[in-house]
């Protein structure tokens, strides 16, 4: 399976998430996608998720956005997925890049809606940004080439919650870092939980950029902590002791894992006694409060 195929099982894991939610909150959403000459195939997969909500999209409206080179069978193999949708759904295709998606989406009146948006192969461009930051709520998935944080630019764009990760595989294919931004907790939430839940098969690896040693991780559901046990020494490190609510809180903002990872690896360093803890005993609850042992870094 190749980096195209994982991406296209998160986006139908992550549209599972976020179209009832959208459909609930409001009579209006927009799902945008666009695609750089890359694997459109994404698109027709998005519809017949689309479709398997017809029934919640009674009295709503939904655009969906596919702004993509015109190849020669793409408007057929569309035309296809859209015979199945309500009319509730209106599809648009857009010739073009994801240079183009700031138009398209300011002429279908996304602002101040619901906006799921989805660039594969695009750049960080502010002007990109700012139209996908434009929805209420927004959530933007943005795949591009390794080698430089998203991070900045996208809470230059208003986005509080990020989270991104490079996608390795196997043999001789580039690796391709996605970047995923939000406003909401359950969306960065849904987002890491799809991330550890599609194929472990994939022949796809995942590498965490704030990892210094840039170890690749095996898809799993029980993700290897290693990495996470040495950026977790790393906050405590600069920041000083911290209660297990912010160290969970920092590995779901600032690393590619989840809370619950948090608490396996937090575990792991209390039995190699890289870390303490204040109490001792009990339960390694929210407030308990971790500390670093001094020179257990290398160790972790």
């Amino acid at each position: 399976m190749s980096t195209d195929a994982v991406l296209r099982e998160l986006l139908v894991r992550q549209l599972d998430h976020w179209l009832p939610a959208a459909l609930h909150r409001a009579r209006r959403a927009t799902l945008a996608l666009a695609y750089a000459g890359g694997d459109a195939a994404g698109a027709e997969e998005a519809l017949r998720v689309v479709a398997e909500f017809a029934d919640r999209l009674r009295g709503r409206r939904l655009t969906v956005l596919v702004v993509a080179d015109d190849g020669t069978d793409l408007p057929a193999r569309l035309g296809a997925a859209e015979a199945a949708l309500p009319a509730d759904v209106a599809v648009h295709l857009v010739p073009g890049g994801p240079d183009r998606l700031p138009v398209a989406l300011k002429a279908a009146g996304a602002a101040g809606a619901p906006l799921l948006t989805v660039a594969d192969g695009a750049d960080p461009d502010p002007a990109l940004l700012a139209a996908a930051a434009s929805g209420r709520p927004a959530e933007l998935l943005l795949v591009t080439t390794p080698g430089r944080s998203l991070r900045p630019a996208f809470t230059g764009a208003g986005f509080p919650l990020v989270t991104e990760v490079e996608l390795v595989p196997d043999g001789d294919g580039p690796a391709r870092l996605l970047g995923y931004a939000t406003g909401s907790d359950r969306g960065l939430e849904a987002v890491k939980e799809a991330l550890w839940a599609v194929d472990e098969y994939a022949g796809v690896r995942y590498r965490d950029p704030a990892d210094p040693q840039g170890r690749l991780l095996d898809i799993s559901l029980e993700p290897e902590p290693g990495p996470l046990r040495r950026e977790l020494l790393a906050e405590l490190a600069r920041s000083g002791p911290r209660t297990v609510t912010e160290l969970r809180r920092f590995a779901t903002t600032s690393t590619v894992y989840r809370a619950a990872d948090a608490n396996r690896a937090l575990a792991s360093l209390l039995a190699s006694g890289a870390v303490t803890r204040d109490p001792e005993h009990g339960r390694l609850g929210g407030d308990v409060s971790i500390s670093a042992v001094p020179s257990a870094g290398s160790s972790a």
